[in-house]
């Protein structure tokens, strides 16, 4: 069975910092590239950061540029988001997801994904 599992959400206070992980499973993820997502209450889903499959091109979302950074360990079949200088409109369940075809397609419709991690952050 193919999964992926995040963990490491949780609550936080606004200015601070989380790590979030994702294993994957079932398959060898290290041939796919990677991606966090994210949806907050009553919106749509939206990509956070991604990272190819070697792990030498990265491509984040605006609003987390500075403070967000995507890493991975193919040896390990993980991958991680380490969130710092989090603010309440931070807030969201995190989703893991992956794709074999690449940096294009993880960041619009990937193939893989994973049930969720919540962060939460207070004001």
């Amino acid at each position: 069975q193919v999964q992926l599992v995040e963990s490491g959400g949780g609550l936080v206070q606004a200015g601070g910092s989380l790590r979030l992980s994702c294993v994957g499973s079932g398959r060898n993820f290290s041939s796919d590239a990677m991606a966090w997502f994210r949806q907050a209450p009553g919106k749509e889903r939206e990509f956070v950061a991604g990272i190819s499959r070697f792990a030498d091109e990265t491509y984040y979302w605006d609003s987390v540029k500075g403070r967000f950074n995507i890493s991975r360990d193919n040896a390990k079949n993980t991958m991680t988001l380490q969130m710092n200088s989090l603010a309440p409109e931070d807030t969201a369940v995190y989703y893991c997801a992956a794709d074999p075809i690449g940096l294009w397609a993880v960041r619009r419709t990937p193939q893989y994904w994973g049930q969720g991690t919540q962060v939460t952050v207070s004001s």
